[in-house]
Formats: structure tokens, C-alpha cells, sequence
């Protein structure tokens, strides 16, 4: 499964001529079979598809060529993808380091719950605690960490209303991450697991009251159909990351390392610069105040308030960097005190 039959090759490289133009390939080049993350989000359409499918052949003369279908083509749910990488089934893979952090905690350190409310602060937390994931990623899975970009601000969709963070205790909240169940659980809420396609039958069954996922992830979905209260508390980001096997990266030899490396530098910019863009898109689409993407939705949007986030911080500290610290341990959450909590100005201490 590393390498592609002639035929899809010449197909591929057939489908970048036409996208690029004219121009000379490689005799022999380097085929990467990637997996992507979900088909139907910006991410996938507009940055991790182009690039692999069509864009990389083009800025590398033809060294590198790339082949890349998204989880949902290929009926993955994201859990089992950096396993899938490690024994070389994929060369190259995106997914979200919440999906590995039951192997290590150490994964979620980037993008814990509720801790940054803005882009600009996400982005230094995650150029901070990139080494640490570099190094992690290594370890356990025998891969090269080359991208961490975010998706859309992760908020709560809900059906029936919420007022303030109060009204979130008692409900039954779906989460895709520990972190993200250390803040549901910080508000006096269940934390249930619901895989992202499900969360509409589960919402209009009653198996949850509220989902967590990012912004234009919940209009792209479609939950509005169910959900009709969106808390626009930003607790989390959806950090994702792509990597590639080690193997397969250090075959590539240094000239066409660079190059990949440079050219997926380009392509995280431009999904971080994509993503700054999209939390107020989605949101005026999922208001109904206008959208230019789709069909306008008609949510009621809640925006904390200051005593909302005296909450949030207070649960942040005391619960989601505690329990964090403690599933870490002491060297873990010293690590990231020295780096992320530097930039943040938070401490992960255990209880």
C-alpha cells in the first residue's frame, strides 16, 4: 500500500498537468498515500486535497507525487489513523491529537480546553508546544510531526436553551476529547462520546443535550437542524496535525525533504490564516444574519459573559490543568509550565 499501481500514478500525475499546466516530472518519484480529515469540511477541500492531490507534484518539479482521500471517503473514524501510519499503511496523516491522547497525555497539552479564547494566542501555544509533539510523535508512533494547524474554535450546539455557563450543569454533553470532558464535567455536565456523523440522531434522540465542535464544522453538518442554542465560549480549537511515517520520510533523502518541508510550512500558514476567517463566517451563516456559503440557519447565539469566563478560568485551573497534570505527570505538565503556561500565564498543578 505504499506505492501506487502504474496506472494510478500516471493518474495522478495527470490530474496535477491539469491543474498546473505543462510542465516535467520526475522519472521516478516519490508517491505519498495520505489520509485526510473529514470530505465535507474547509480544511480537506480547500487546503489537504489540493495540496497532496494536485499542488505537490507541481512545486516540487515532480520529485514528490501525492495521493490523499479524506477519513470519511475511507470509512476511518480518526481514532485508528496514527496506528494505521505507524505500520505504513499511509505515508502521510491528519488527525487530531485528542484521538491518541488515550495512549499519552502528552498529546493534549496543545490544545487543552477552554485555556485560549483567541487565534493569535493559539498559534504561539502551538509553535511552543511543537517540539514536545514533535518528539512525541516520534516515540510512539515512528512518525515526523510537519504541520499544526487548527480548525474553527470548538463551541457547544444545544438543543433547547442556555442562557449562561450555568445552564450547562445537568446536560448531557458530547465530546471527542479528555480535555474537553474535564470542562464539561468543570460545568456540572456529563460528558457522553459520540463520533461527529452521529451527533444529529443522538441530539434529536436525547442521548445528548449539547455537542462540542468547531464552528463552521457544526453549520457545514448541518446541526442547526436539531440544535437551536449555540454558547459561543471557545473551549477548544481542534488542534490538528499532519505527519508523516519515518520511514518513509527519511527515504526521501534532504533535497526533496526541504522541499516538502517547505512547501507544507506554505500550507499551514494558509489553513491557520483560513481558519481565522471562518468562526465568524459560520456564525453569521448559523444566525441567519447572512452567509454567502449556503442556506442561512437560525440559532440563537449566547455570548458569555464576564461572569461566565470568571468561571471558565476558575475551571480551567482547577479542573481541566489539574486533571491534566495528574494524567501527565510531574516532568509532563513541567515541560509545558515552561513553555505553554509561559504564554498563557497558567500553571498545570495537580489537585
Amino acid at each position: 500500500m505504499k506505492t501506487l499501481s502504474k496506472v494510478a500514478l500516471a493518474g495522478a500525475i495527470l490530474a496535477t498537468a491539469s491543474f498546473a499546466g505543462p510542465m516535467a516530472y520526475a522519472e521516478d518519484p516519490t508517491v505519498v498515500k495520505a489520509v485526510g480529515t473529514w470530505g465535507s469540511l474547509t480544511n480537506y477541500q480547500k487546503h489537504e486535497g489540493p495540496f497532496w492531490n494536485e499542488k505537490v507534484a507541481a512545486a516540487t518539479d515532480g520529485l514528490i507525487v501525492g495521493d490523499i482521500k479524506p477519513q470519511t471517503e475511507l470509512g476511518l473514524k480518526g481514532f485508528e489513523i496514527m496506528r494505521l501510519l505507524k505500520l505504513g499503511v499511509y505515508d502521510y496523516a491528519y488527525g487530531l491529537p485528542g484521538y491518541v491522547a488515550a495512549e499519552n497525555p502528552i498529546f493534549e497539552g496543545g490544545d487543552l480546553s477552554s485555556v485560549t479564547q483567541d487565534i493569535e494566542t493559539q498559534r504561539k501555544v502551538a509553535d511552543a508546544y511543537f517540539p514536545v509533539l514533535e518528539k512525541a510523535v516520534a516515540e510512539f508512533y515512528n512518525a515526523k510531526l510537519l504541520q499544526l494547524y487548527p480548525f474553527p474554535s470548538q463551541m457547544l450546539w444545544c438543543k433547547g436553551e442556555v442562557k449562561d455557563i450555568s445552564d450547562l450543569k445537568g446536560k448531557k454533553i458530547r465530546v471527542y476529547a479528555t480535555t474537553l470532558g474535564d470542562f464539561v464535567e468543570g460545568v456540572g455536565g456529563t460528558s457522553v462520546t459520540v463520533p461527529f456523523a452521529e451527533v444529529i440522531p443522538a441530539l434529536e434522540k436525547g442521548v445528548v443535550d449539547c455537542g462540542i465542535t468547531g464552528t463552521m464544522s457544526a453549520y457545514k453538518a448541518k446541526w442547526y437542524q436539531v440544535a437551536d442554542h449555540a454558547y459561543t465560549m471557545r473551549v477548544g480549537w481542534g488542534l490538528a496535525f499532519g505527519a508523516m511515517n519515518m520511514n518513509k520520510w527519511e527515504a526521501l533523502g534532504p533535497e526533496k525533504q526541504a522541499k516538502l518541508k517547505a512547501e507544507l510550512d506554505k500550507l499551514t500558514d494558509a489553513m491557520w490564516e483560513e481558519t481565522a476567517k471562518e468562526d465568524a463566517i459560520a456564525l453569521d451563516c448559523l444566525s441567519g444574519k447572512k452567509c454567502d456559503i449556503g442556506e442561512k440557519a437560525n440559532m440563537t447565539l449566547v455570548t458569555p459573559s464576564d461572569a461566565d469566563l470568571q468561571t471558565r478560568d476558575k475551571i480551567a485551573n482547577d479542573v481541566i490543568l489539574a486533571r491534566w497534570a495528574e494524567r501527565c505527570g510531574d516532568d509532563c505538565a513541567t515541560t509545558w509550565n515552561n513553555s505553554v503556561g509561559k504564554i498563557i500565564g497558567m500553571s498545570a498543578t495537580k489537585e
